[in-house]
């Protein structure tokens, strides 16, 4: 049974020792939920939008009505014509990036946004020109949406359009902003389709593992959906410079932050609920953009969960056939794997049900889910990781980005 436990072995070792931080990162989301920060500056709240999303209107009313004392939202968009009519609060900024990555500041002008007017005329970072090659559109969006921002603002939050934050969720993301050596501050995602079709469930199962590494200390990465950053720590720690020639505005941030000595830390008030729905094919397509740009991005994240992946799945496979050949240790082993795994996924799904009690029915009906469809879910990763490993180019809102590592991306 040699071969056997060279896979089953460390596939037993590393379901055991994944569960060795949870109860520190239990105790850290019990704490970051019950705190009331009085950290409340004035705030700038970016969310870039590319045509329709499932419930974007829905998604930009939550928020333009967060519990915030003092925050402006902008809407931005490289033309008008990405954003479709009647989705957009009463009270937002309209900035127009036109491709420029906000190299140059045009002139204010005043539209109309068909049957409905825009609150006040947004802002246009520059005439209408060929994009820079090397930057992904999101990202040159978002450089022109800071140049956009109020000067009194202090911080610079930004969200997906995707996302339905709850009202607490600015908050939550500034609360670690006052706490010293802390230069960033992530959210999450958590998927709540609604209804819950299969591969809209399964691709919360798959996603909720990535939501299971943040907890305490400094984390690896901020996640570009709910993130937020001082605008004294985004122009000292060199942002924009990192944003350029890059496609994934997250991973570019993260890296500048850790580059100036300061952490990332993880605000689970600030976890976002995402109500959308996918097809199979969409997921797949999903999962391997991610993970693409993850191994591009962050090789030393991605190599070792394929590694991690390869035995896991190899050690489960092993444990079936030596347990249908009569191997009474394999079905022992078997059992404390899948036992290790779908503890972590309920684990996962009670502090995400803890992170967002307005949606506790749909946690009620659903959440064994993420419990159950563990094993299936590792399966899909190893699946994922494989895919990823191959092929230069990934597609993202109507653009095809070829990616090469250590250069940013070459739009094609």
């Amino acid at each position: 049974m040699f071969w056997y436990w060279l896979l089953a072995g460390p596939a037993l070792l590393l379901a055991v020792l994944s569960l060795r931080s949870e109860r520190k990162r239990a105790a850290y989301v019990a704490r970051r939920l019950s705190e009331a920060s009085e950290y409340l500056p004035p705030a700038s709240v970016i969310v870039p939008v590319k045509g329709e999303d499932e419930g974007l209107r829905e998604n930009l009313t939550a928020l333009a009505s967060l519990d915030y004392p003092d925050y402006e939202l902008l809407v931005v968009a490289r033309t008008a014509a990405d954003i479709p009519p009647g989705v957009l609060p009463a009270q937002v900024k309209i900035v127009l990036a036109h491709g420029a990555g906000g190299h140059a500041a045009g002139k204010v002008q005043h539209f109309s946004w068909g049957a409905q007017s825009c609150p006040q005329p947004p802002f246009r970072a520059g005439p209408p020109g060929p994009t820079v090659p090397h930057t992904a559109e999101k990202v040159q969006n978002l450089q022109a949406a800071v140049k956009a921002v109020r000067k009194r603002s202090q911080i610079l939050a930004f969200a997906d359009s995707d996302i339905r934050v709850t009202r607490g969720w600015l908050r939550a993301l500034a609360a670690p902003l006052a706490e010293p050596g802390v230069g960033a501050a992530t959210g999450y995602r958590w998927f709540i389709p609604r209804p819950p079709t299969f591969w809209a469930l399964m691709r919360g199962v798959w996603d909720a593992v990535v939501a299971g590494t943040l907890g305490p200390g400094d984390n690896r990465f901020a996640w570009g959906g709910a993130m937020a950053i001082r605008k004294e720590t985004f122009l000292e720690a060199r942002v924009a410079a990192y944003w350029r020639n890059t496609l994934s505005d997250d991973y570019a941030l993260s890296a500048a932050v850790h580059a100036a000595g300061l952490a990332i830390a993880y605000a689970p008030g600030a976890l976002a609920p995402c109500l959308d729905h996918i097809t199979a094919a969409g997921f797949f397509r999903w999962m391997r953009r991610q993970l693409a740009i993850a191994r591009v991005y962050n090789p030393r994240q991605w190599w070792p969960a394929l590694v991690a992946h390869v035995f896991y799945c190899g050690g489960m496979a092993a444990s079936v056939v030596a347990a249908a050949k009569g191997y009474r240790l394999a079905e022992l082993a078997l059992g404390v794997q899948l036992f290790a795994g779908m503890w972590k996924g309920f684990h996962r799904a009670a502090l995400a049900k803890a992170a967002l009690p307005e949606y506790a029915a749909w946690f009620r009906r659903h959440a064994w889910v993420f419990t159950v469809w563990v094993p299936l879910a590792t399966w899909v990763w190893l699946v994922g990781l494989a895919a990823s490993a191959f092929g230069n180019s990934i597609e993202w809102r109507g653009y095809r980005y070829g990616l090469k590592r250590g250069a940013g991306i070459i739009s094609t």
